[in-house]
């Protein structure tokens, strides 16, 4: 039993470090920390750490040198499809906090050559701001004042950049939860509507993954806003839907350690899209 959690948890490792360098979060040169150091992050033993970078290293992604220690590798082939689309497309990337929605939407942004439209990237620093000033705190994601005056100005803004990064005939990749938005027939049905009307096309995709999966993401990241969720973790898993289905035509991407990598669902979407490119 114990050998079975340490190679679930190498596994959710190399998971995990894998999305970092092809997210390019980690690039390539990037010297990693110890294994001493890792094992210490992820609260497990050298030898779990170990398991985990020898994955890495037998696809290719991390060398190890005598003296430098293991660094992340240059890419086999540095050429990127860059699709050109005869019609400008958003796609719209949302699953709960720690599935690996950001990470995803860095990989299509690299694989297509799209911009990325991070909702944290966007409006964090304007949201924590508004939160302070309203007497409340930067970790608050669950409140009246979060939830009904905050959050609604935070996707306003969101979908403002979209609207106007089509209108110009520039595709784009916004990554956000969007846990109302991808649930509600209404937003779906009326911003399809938005995005015809200018000329352009839209895509909804999903990232789904285990809740153990979301929590080392979460635990990992350090995030204020995650504070309340890992202090009340059984309380806020009532309301994760880990099977939910968008209620519109998607894509689901599965983020788990046994799944196909990430890079690979990302060529394999940007391919079925070939027909309308």
């Amino acid at each position: 039993m114990a050998e079975q959690i340490s190679d679930a948890r190498s596994a959710q490792i190399a998971r995990e470090l894998r999305n970092d360098i092809e997210a390019r979060r980690l690039r390539p040169g990037d010297r990693l920390p110890s294994s001493r150091d890792l094992a210490s992050q992820w609260g497990v033993g050298i030898g779990t750490v170990n398991k985990a970078m020898d994955v890495l290293v037998d696809e290719g992604l991390v060398i190890s040198r005598a003296r430098s220690g293991r660094v992340v590798a240059e890419p086999a082939d540095t050429t990127m499809a860059r699709p050109a689309p005869s019609r400008p497309r958003v796609v719209f990337v949302g699953g709960y906090a720690g599935s690996g929605k950001t990470e995803f939407g860095r990989v299509l942004a690299r694989e297509s050559g799209w911009p990325i439209l991070d909702k944290d990237t966007l409006t964090r620093a304007v949201v924590d701001a508004a939160l302070v000033e309203f007497g409340s705190t930067i970790a608050d994601r669950e409140s009246d004042t979060y939830l009904k005056v905050v959050r609604p100005a935070e996707y306003q803004c969101l979908e403002a950049t979209v609207m106007e990064n089509l209108r110009c005939g520039v595709s784009s990749i916004a990554t956000a939860p969007y846990l109302r938005e991808l649930t509600s027939s209404a937003w779906l049905e009326r911003t399809a509507a938005a995005v015809a009307g200018v000329g352009a096309d839209m895509s909804v995709i999903w990232i789904r993954c285990s809740s153990a999966s979301m929590r080392s993401y979460i635990e990992r990241r350090g995030a204020a806003r995650d504070t309340w969720k890992l202090g009340h973790w059984d309380e806020y898993l009532g309301n994760v839907d880990l099977e939910f289905t968008p209620p519109w035509p998607h894509v689901i991407v599965n983020n788990n350690p046994d799944d196909e990598p990430i890079q690979s669902q990302a060529k394999a979407f940007l391919k079925s899209l070939e027909p309308t490119l």
